[in-house]
């Protein structure tokens, strides 16, 4: 497992920059990366579930693991979900990365953001994780510059 960091300055407040993250029809433009169709569902608590799926309905169940709005948000993720729904959180393959974070921090820089994004991966995720993040963030930070 190793951890990578993305992180850059955005010329919007961070509460701006959070809806930007978080609000599902932004979410779903700059996670566009990652797989077309991606969408977030979550019951915004520590400790409930949150689910990141594709179109499908097939991808991650995980859980807020520290949440403090628009500061920063922790998931922790526990395992796959299949389009039906059926969540798999105990399987050998699921157990060899179960547990690990991603993590998005807010740095208010008087009406700038930084946005530091650290995430924990598998070795052969580290290429989709860089394209995803780089591409996505940079939309992140042209919608809340821009909207």
């Amino acid at each position: 497992m190793e951890t990578l960091s993305y992180e850059l300055v955005i010329d919007a407040p961070s509460q701006k920059v959070w809806d930007v993250l978080w609000n599902p029809d932004t979410y779903t433009e700059w996670t566009k990366f990652f797989g077309s169709g991606s969408k977030m569902k979550s019951d915004w608590k520590v400790g409930g579930k949150t689910y990141f799926v594709n179109a499908e309905g097939a991808g991650m169940v995980s859980t807020i693991d520290s949440l403090d709005e628009p500061n920063q948000i922790v998931f922790k993720h526990l395992g796959m979900v299949d389009k039906e729904g059926n969540e798999d959180t105990q399987s050998k393959e699921v157990m060899e990365w179960s547990g690990c974070f991603e993590k998005y921090i807010l740095i208010d820089l008087e009406g700038k953001t930084k946005l530091h994004v650290e995430v924990q991966v598998e070795k052969e995720w580290k290429d989709d994780m860089d394209k995803g993040f780089t591409q996505g963030l940079e939309v992140v930070k042209n919608l809340a510059e821009n909207k």
